[in-house]
């Protein structure tokens, strides 16, 4: 996601004013880079629909959720319109949005990239403390973290945190800093269907489930107290998610639980804690598949001995 400035640009061509030609011949070296990109009006939003596509009466674009067969040459269908097309972006069509253009965007999907967007000083501190190191770029509340890898786009995952990806657009901001890294399970997890849904009572056992105690954790150097705290506090903060983010908690709390036992020699039983953190997220309305991925994936986000293997 780097780009050049090239004095020859097409956008000199255009009647675009001076100030804005710029923006332009970014979005074009954007474009032959691959990352499809689209202008933003007043307000940092799409620009609207043109009378033939109001309302989606057109159908919408071939790379909408439901494709349709729309081919305008207008900037519509907001994120579905960006393009990596240099003739579209120099176009007549979009000479007029260009020339009053108060920022440029792009669809990170369509450039197989996920924006983890933090919106506030909060979860700039959370993104620091959670997800792997990779390129940030800086905003004017917070950070984007921009990962190698396209997902379903998601709003407020977290507090203050949004994942822009497939289906979305978010501003150029320019190309940031530090090494893009592989889009993490970590971030995953976040946008997976978390839907509340009554919940069904006590869970069934599957085979191989059991309750953590002494047996299971032959290796432990904890003492029972101080795992049993642990846990019990764990369960208390997935219990309190009744609207939303259980599945992400659970995650959070099964990292947690291995992070105790790095230094033990193991077994510590770790498969029987993460089993009743999986019943406690399923309890307040997470699908068990969701809520059994997001706990192992937080057991195994730690390298430990303490887990049975």
């Amino acid at each position: 996601m780097t780009h050049q400035h090239n004095p020859a640009s097409p956008a000199a061509t255009l009647s675009i004013p001076e100030p804005y030609r710029d923006r332009v011949s970014t979005a074009l070296s954007l474009a032959t880079a691959g990352v499809p990109v689209l202008p933003l009006r007043a307000g940092k939003i799409p620009f609207g629909n043109c009378r033939a596509c109001a309302d989606n009466a057109c159908g919408g674009r071939p790379n909408m959720k439901r494709p349709g067969s729309c081919q305008c040459p207008a900037v519509c269908h907001g994120w579905a319109a960006a393009t990596t097309g240099t003739a579209v972006l120099t176009s007549a069509a979009w000479a007029g949005p260009w020339r009053h253009a108060q920022a440029l965007a792009y669809h990170p999907g369509g450039a197989g990239l996920t924006v983890v967007d933090l919106d506030n000083a909060h979860a700039v501190t959370w993104a620091r403390e959670t997800l792997p190191a990779t390129r940030t770029v800086p905003t004017t509340r917070g950070e984007h973290w921009i990962y190698q890898g396209a997902m379903r786009s998601a709003n407020a995952v977290r507090p203050g945190v949004d994942i822009k990806s497939l289906m979305a657009y978010t501003r150029w901001l320019g190309p940031g800093s530090g090494t893009m890294t592989r889009l993490p399970a970590v971030v995953r997890a976040l946008v997976e269907r978390e839907e509340t849904t009554p919940a069904r009572g006590e869970v069934v056992s599957s085979s191989g489930r059991t309750e953590w105690d002494r047996s299971v954790a032959t290796g432990c150097r904890h003492t029972e107290r101080f795992v049993r705290t642990g846990l019990e506090r764990g369960l208390a903060l997935v219990r309190a998610r009744t609207e939303s983010g259980a599945g992400s908690q659970a995650f959070g709390v099964a990292q947690f639980l291995a992070t105790q036992h790095t230094a033990c020699p193991g077994p510590c039983g770790l498969e029987a804690l993460g089993w009743q953190v999986v019943a406690t997220a399923v309890s307040v309305g997470v699908p068990e598949p969701y809520a059994h991925r997001a706990v192992t994936n937080g057991l195994y986000s730690t390298p430990t001995p303490g887990r049975v293997s």
